[in-house]
């Protein structure tokens, strides 16, 4: 699918969301993170379409979904979205894959909007605490407006750099150029510091003492070479959901989508 395009909108009244439907089944939700879009998904979308209805989305301020000055793009604010687009999309009981803070849109969508899944898979997810103290992420939060005023040559070279570390075996060239075209333009500059700016742990503060009432099938998957959310936080993780299954991903960064879509696959269809 690489001609990645969301053909649906929905009306937030702060701009629209892009989302798309595939395939026929039961139903599979798949939740992005940052800095990335649903654009992420597009070798799992293709493995499971065949057996699936499967909705993905771009979340507000992201991809194909639109950017501007002022917009709530925090993680409480995607996860009213998240819960708004089930009720579009009349899903019950979904089956939801969660990518980095997809997973925080997911855990606060059943934790505490009280939206019952039928099971659920973190993907290198922010969950616990710690996953956005200190670096890059707290440097932008603490100073946006900092980087707002860096020439555009280097934003683009900084924004660059961030997705690139995101992959162990390294972007293919027109997967590192769609998501710059993404973030490397007027609005998407401004827009990729915003979501920092708005997207702390303080979206995963409430979630701390409930994660042990989670009461559905849940799964962990972890890139081995992750060097965003390592697998010391993974272990953290597993730890605080001893029930989950958990997978380690030989090969693949914090990008396991990217990285590695086949072996994602097996473990999702298993």
């Amino acid at each position: 699918m690489s001609d990645w395009k969301l053909a649906d909108t929905y009306d937030t009244g702060d701009g629209l969301v892009r989302w798309g439907a595939f395939g026929e089944g039961d139903p599979v939700i798949l939740l992005h993170g940052t800095p990335f879009s649903s654009y992420i998904w597009r070798d799992v979308v293709q493995g499971l379409s065949a057996n699936h209805r499967v909705y993905v989305w771009d979340m507000l301020g992201f991809g194909q979904s639109d950017k501007h000055v002022g917009q709530d793009v925090s993680l409480a604010r995607q996860t009213r979205l998240f819960c708004d687009l089930l009720e579009l999309w009349d899903v019950r009981r979904p089956s939801v894959i969660a990518h980095d803070v997809g997973g925080v849109v997911a855990l606060r969508a059943t934790l505490i909007e009280d939206v019952a899944f039928g099971d659920l898979t973190l993907i290198d997810a922010a969950s616990i605490s710690g996953w956005g103290a200190g670096g890059f992420f707290q440097t932008i939060r603490e100073n946006p407006h900092v980087f707002l005023q860096l020439p555009d040559w280097a934003s683009d070279a900084l924004i660059e750099s961030k997705i690139r570390t995101g992959s162990h075996p390294g972007l293919r060239p027109e997967a590192l150029k769609t998501y710059l075209d993404s973030w490397c333009s007027p609005e998407g500059r401004g827009a990729f510091y915003r979501q920092y700016a708005q997207g702390g742990e303080e979206h995963t503060d409430a979630l701390q003492d409930r994660l042990a009432s989670l009461s559905m099938p849940v799964r962990i998957l972890w890139g081995r070479e992750d060097q965003w959310l390592t697998l010391d936080y993974a272990e953290r993780l597993r730890a605080a959901l001893p029930q989950a299954e958990f997978a380690i991903i030989d090969g693949a960064g914090h990008m396991v989508p990217e990285d590695s879509p086949g072996a994602l696959l097996r473990h999702l269809v298993a």
